[in-house]
Order: structure tokens, then C-alpha cells, then sequence
């Protein structure tokens, strides 16, 4: 991102249209992406400096001393993942607790055995609709309530969480087994709505900074997940006490969260996160059609007047990140029907042989280490590589291409086989590689799509349009995981 070269698209997919560094785009423009024309550019840049209320672009703007911005946002991607990964992979914990503790009772209640046998189905859904309604609920507030309220006040109630279920941990829970029960799916419910308000609320803010920044924060969630995959790991090889890993995996959320309260409130001190943290005409947005698009050749050489609005113009984003939208929602509804679903389930071809290579560890590293591992990388190229470009018509192609990798998987050693009874990959190797070029590509696509949208759009809108953008998300993983339970039935 920060040498010196560019990138040119080809003609039919960003017609006139070229990939620049960062150190040749003026600050007045939100966009990343120029057109041709030089006297368009300076009308635009005009306009505007004039609605912005920016300082003029030729002065210099400030380094990224150290990284330290990137470093932040890389942590806050951490923090905004680590916790809730914790939470649901702790599936050894959550049967030792809602199966009486460590003194069952001699006639389990039906109750009891209601709860352990669909705990997961609870947790998904006390996973579920919070987010989709906080994440509502966070567009309608981006105007009225600043955005560094809405990240310390969710960055904290997530700590607060942490810390009742960290205490928990050492309590004998026997006697109040549904107590506990409601308690944790309470405590699930207020931390899945609060991440989403977390996460969409600093991915919006990195709308207003260089594309590099909302790549750190997309790859720093990847690498929640891949240290919670190693986490898994090192508990199957060394941990004797379920409560004792799960302690350590609490502290350890406990300790990152409190980090992440610090490294956000160090951001603002760095002059490179104030200059583009620097309020634009915050609550005046123009609503409707006429918001004039700061990349459109059509764009007016006038401000029309704007008006206040509290509640960001949605259609005018909507149709700005339609073609983005659709690649976002399809790379995760690919992606959510196979993972966890299937690629959990594919056994090892040699299980019976009882090595522990095959029986205990081949489903935590073929299908968690594997895909999150692949998943950072694909993510982290995207510091590096951007092609193809947000208006391209390759890139829709390449997420539709995603659909070959269902059946791949379909026909590995998935068990139980029911219907389709033909493994056509009799190989431990194929899981392996299917996983890394799921993950691969679900990194690579999805981080591409996301950090172009707030760059297509001007920037009063990027903090709106990071909050589409997360919803999007959402979309594509709520489709496919409602789906992947049909496939497991066909399978």
C-alpha cells in the first residue's frame, strides 16, 4: 500500500480508472479510487474542500509513525473477535457445567437434558438476533451518538461480561444448573450485540482512514480466530482440568479487552489518527438521491444545500455498494455452508487405526487451524494486493466461482452418510487442502469487498456505509448457515 507504484484496471473493469498509492491521493476526497480527467479532479477536490470543511490537499498530511494506527486497528480486530471465539469453542466447558457440575444428580430432569442436548442451538440463536438488531440499531445512531461513545461504552460492557463469566468459572454451578443456564445465554446475548455495535462502529470509523487501516482491523479478527484455534489446540494436548483452560482462555479476554479500552483511547493521540478523525459536516448528509457521489463525473460544481438528518440516507448507499454487497453476502453464505457444518465432520480415512493424529486432532487442525490460518493470510495479502477493483466484473466471478468448493467437501469422508454413500476424495490430504483454499479465498474476496465500500461513497457517508457494510456480512452468514442444515440433511 504505500510504494510508490500503480496499478491500472482493465477497461471493462474500471473504465479510465487507476489504483494509486496513498501518498498521491488528495486528502479532500474519501475515494480511493481517480478518475482520469484533471480538471474533473480539481472540480470535485473543490467542491468538497468546500463541504468538508478540509483543509486545503496540497498540505502534507502526517505518517503513520511506526505503524502505530495500524497496530491499533490490528489489535482491535483481536479484541472484537477473541472474546466471543472464546466463548463459543469453550464446548467442553458448557457440557461439564450444564451436566450437573461435578455432582450429577442420580435422575437427571428432562429439563436438564433439554438444555444440554440443544445447548448450541440456544446459543446460536442468543447469538443471532442481538446482532441483527444491534447492528440496526447502531446505523440509526451513527449521527446521534459520537462514535467513540459507542466503541468504549461496548468495549466495556463486553469486559463487564467477561468478568461475571470468568468468576464463574471456579463456582460450583450443580444445585442451579438452569440458573446458570439462563445466565449464560443472557450473558451470550449482551456480547454478541455489543461486539456487532464494537465492530461495525470502528469498521465504519476506518471508512474515513487510508484502505490499509480497515485492512488491519479485518485481519486482526482473523487473527482472533486463529489464536483461538491454537488455543484449542494446546488445551486438547496439555489441559487435565476443562476449568482450568477455560480460566486461563477468560483471563486471557479479560486482559485483551481492558488492552483494547487502552490502545483505543491512545489512538486520538497520534497525529496521524487525528487528522482523519477530524469531524467532516457530521449530521448535515444529504438525503435521498441527491447525495452527489465524490467519484460520479455527473457530480455538481455547486453544493446544493444540505439538510440535517439524523439517520444516514440508506438508498443512496445501497445503491452505491449494491454490486459489493452481493459478493460479500455470497462469499459468506459459501463459506457458512461448509464451515462449521460439513468440514467439521469430515472423519479421517485412517480414524480406526486410533492414532491420536487421526481420532482427537485431525478435526481441530484440518478444519479450525487449517481454515483460520488460510483465512489470515488471504486477508493480509490484501495489505499488499488489491485486484481485482471494486467495479470489475472479475470479482463477482471469482465469488461465484467459490460455489465448486460445496460439493468438494460433500465428497470428502464426511460421515454420517446417509444419502450420497460415494467418497470420491479418499485421501486425508484433500480436506486439508479444500479448507486452506476456502479459507484462502473467503480472506482474500471478502476483505477486498469490505474495504472498498466505504471507499466508493463520500466520506460523511463511510461511517453509514461500514454499518452496510457489516450487515451484508451478517446477511451471508445467517443464509448460509440456515442453509447448511438442509445440506447436512442431503448429504
Amino acid at each position: 500500500m504505500a510504494s510508490a507504484w500503480r496499478l491500472a484496471f482493465p477497461s471493462d473493469a474500471f473504465p479510465a480508472v487507476a489504483f494509486v498509492s496513498e501518498e498521491n491521493i488528495h486528502q479532500s476526497s474519501n475515494s480511493t479510487y481517480r478518475t482520469a480527467s484533471s480538471s474533473l479532479c480539481s472540480d470535485q477536490e473543490a467542491l468538497l474542500e468546500k463541504l468538508l470543511d478540509r483543509s486545503p490537499p496540497s498540505l502534507p498530511r502526517p505518517e503513520d509513525r511506526f505503524n502505530g494506527a495500524y497496530i491499533i486497528f490490528f489489535s482491535l480486530g483481536i479484541g472484537g473477535l477473541l472474546p466471543w471465539n472464546f466463548f463459543v469453542t469453550a464446548k467442553d466447558y458448557w457440557i461439564f457445567k450444564l451436566s450437573n457440575c461435578s455432582s450429577p444428580a442420580p435422575g437427571e430432569t428432562p429439563e436438564d437434558s433439554d438444555i444440554l442436548n440443544y445447548f448450541e442451538s440456544y446459543l446460536s440463536i442468543a447469538s443471532t438476533v442481538p446482532s441483527v438488531l444491534c447492528l440496526v440499531a447502531n446505523f440509526l445512531l451513527v449521527n446521534r451518538v459520537p462514535v467513540h461513545v459507542r466503541v468504549l461504552a461496548s468495549l466495556t460492557v463486553m469486559l463487564a461480561i467477561f468478568v461475571v463469566m470468568t468468576v464463574l468459572v471456579k463456582v460450583d454451578t450443580s444445585s442451579w444448573t438452569q440458573s446458570f443456564f439462563a445466565v449464560t445465554i443472557a450473558c451470550m446475548a449482551i456480547l454478541s450485540g455489543t461486539s456487532t455495535v464494537f465492530n461495525s462502529s470502528v469498521f465504519g470509523m476506518t471508512g474515513s482512514f487510508p484502505m490499509r487501516n480497515s485492512q488491519a482491523l479485518i485481519s486482526g479478527g482473523a487473527m482472533g480466530g486463529t489464536i483461538s484455534a491454537v488455543a484449542s489446540l494446546v488445551d486438547l494436548a496439555l489441559s487435565n482440568d476443562v476449568t482450568d483452560s477455560t480460566l486461563a482462555f477468560f483471563l486471557t479476554a479479560d486482559v485483551f479487552l481492558g488492552l483494547c479500552i487502552g490502545l483505543y483511547l491512545l489512538l486520538p493521540r497520534l497525529e496521524y489518527a487525528r487528522y482523519y478523525m477530524r469531524p467532516v459536516w457530521p449530521a448535515h448528509v444529504y438525503s435521498g438521491e441527491e447525495q452527489p457521489g465524490q467519484d460520479s463525473p455527473t457530480a455538481p460544481l455547486a453544493a446544493p444545500r444540505p439538510s440535517f438528518s439524523p439517520t444516514p440516507p440508506l438508498r443512496p448507499i445501497l445503491k452505491k455498494t449494491a454490486g459489493l454487497g452481493f459478493c460479500i453476502i455470497y462469499l459468506l453464505f459459501i463459506t457458512s455452508i461448509i464451515f462449521p457444518a460439513v468440514s467439521t465432520n469430515i472423519e479421517s480415512l485412517d480414524k480406526d487405526s486410533g492414532s491420536p493424529w487421526t481420532t482427537k486432532f485431525f478435526v481441530p487442525l484440518t478444519a479450525f487451524l487449517l481454515f483460520n490460518f488460510s483465512d489470515l493470510c488471504g486477508r493480509q495479502i490484501t495489505a499488499w494486493i488489491q485486484v481485482p477493483g471494486p467495479r470489475s466484473k472479475v470479482l463477482p466471478g471469482l465469488v461465484l466461482l467459490r460455489t465448486g468448493l460445496v460439493p468438494l467437501f460433500v465428497l470428502c469422508n464426511y460421515q454420517p452418510r446417509v444419502h450420497l454413500q460415494t467418497v470420491v476424495f479418499p485421501s486425508d490430504v484433500y480436506p486439508m487442502l479444500f479448507s486452506s483454499l476456502l479459507g484462502l479465498t473467503n480472506g482474500y474476496l471478502s476483505t477486498l469487498a469490505l474495504i472498498y465500500g466505504p471507499k466508493i461513497v463520500s466520506r460523511e457517508l463511510a461511517e453509514a456505509t461500514g454499518v452496510v457494510m457489516s450487515f451484508y456480512m451478517y446477511l451471508g452468514l445467517v443464509l448460509g448457515s440456515a442453509c447448511s442444515a438442509l445440506l447436512v440433511h442431503l448429504i
